[in-house]
């Protein structure tokens, strides 16, 4: 049998049932239920990872993450995130916004000029589709006038043009 893994009491029974149950998304609940059982019922890190469906070294390196630095180290930023990318968030956003003086005077911006600015930017060649994704991003759609009014009826204006 392995050493007992016990967590520090941080915090209470209580706020982490509180923590459990206002916890949004599978794998920070796990986490939550491996501090809940280290807490509650301390046994070796092994019974802990086959009770709550995790390798028992993500059992080690959590309760010790948690004993060391709190419930920080449970919350934490978690997974995904853009991690390589050309520009942060706010750099886009500053490049994107001489496009969108630009087009609020009347002149168009097309995707075309932005990526050739964008390749100048960052210095180096970049496919089109990234411009795109850029431009998604920052929530700039394509607008363009209709071809002809939805409630428009062809055989009235026909009559129209022969008439007038």
């Amino acid at each position: 049998m392995g050493k007992v893994t016990k967590s520090n009491p941080h915090l209470s029974k209580e706020e982490i049932q509180e923590r459990i149950k206002a916890t949004v998304g599978f794998w920070r609940v796990q986490k939550w239920l491996v501090i809940w059982n280290a807490l509650v019922d301390p046994r070796p890190a092994g019974e802990i990872a086959l009770h709550t469906g995790l390798a028992e070294q993500s059992v080690h390196n959590l309760v010790s993450r948690y004993n060391r630095l709190g419930p920080d180290a449970v919350v934490g930023p978690g997974k995904g995130g853009r991690r390589r990318s050309y520009l942060s968030w706010d750099e886009e956003a500053l490049f994107l916004e001489s496009f969108r003086q630009a087009a609020l005077t009347g002149q168009i911006a097309t995707a075309a000029e932005i990526k050739v600015a964008l390749e100048r930017r960052i210095g180096q060649k970049v496919h089109k589709t990234t411009v795109y994704r850029l431009l998604k991003r920052h929530g700039w759609r394509k607008l363009v006038p209709r071809p002809f009014h939805v409630d428009a009826v062809k055989a009235e204006q026909e009559a129209f043009k022969k008439t007038s």
